[in-house]
């Protein structure tokens, strides 16, 4: 079986976040809020996915698809190797794992900036394989 290049298959997650929001869920363009955090929670963690799929394709932090990983873990590979990535994991962290997907924040400014820390994150990774 042919091995997927992974910041492809990151920002496909992208994509997929973008469309859940896009064709699922509605915004209410007065308040800038997301009518049902579902599909902000499932957006979020598509993101999340994705950027952890860039990360392992440059730190090889997980060595085992069956094995969960400490975000602390993701942390300390990083900032060994790159300061302003690992500030974007930071907040990315909390934007797209915390915000989003565990706490549903229904505002369009969170879901935008996890989008945004999404596409640094991978965009920076993209740029290390290289």
């Amino acid at each position: 079986m042919k091995k997927k290049d992974p910041i492809a298959e990151a920002r496909r997650y992208v994509e997929n976040a973008k469309e859940t929001l896009r064709e699922k869920g509605e915004l209410n363009t007065e308040t800038k809020l997301y009518e049902d955090d579902k599909y902000v929670r499932a957006a979020g963690n598509y993101l999340w996915l994705g950027v952890l799929m860039a990360l392992d394709a440059v730190f090889h932090v997980r060595k085992d698809r069956r094995t969960r990983v400490n975000i602390n873990e993701y942390l300390d590979a990083v900032g060994k190797r790159d300061r302003k990535l690992l500030s974007f994991v930071n907040t990315g962290y909390d934007v797209m794992h915390l915000s989003m997907t565990y706490d549903g924040v229904q505002a369009k400014g969170v879901s935008d900036e996890g989008f945004r820390l999404a596409n640094n994150i991978i965009d920076r990774c993209e740029m290390m394989l290289s």
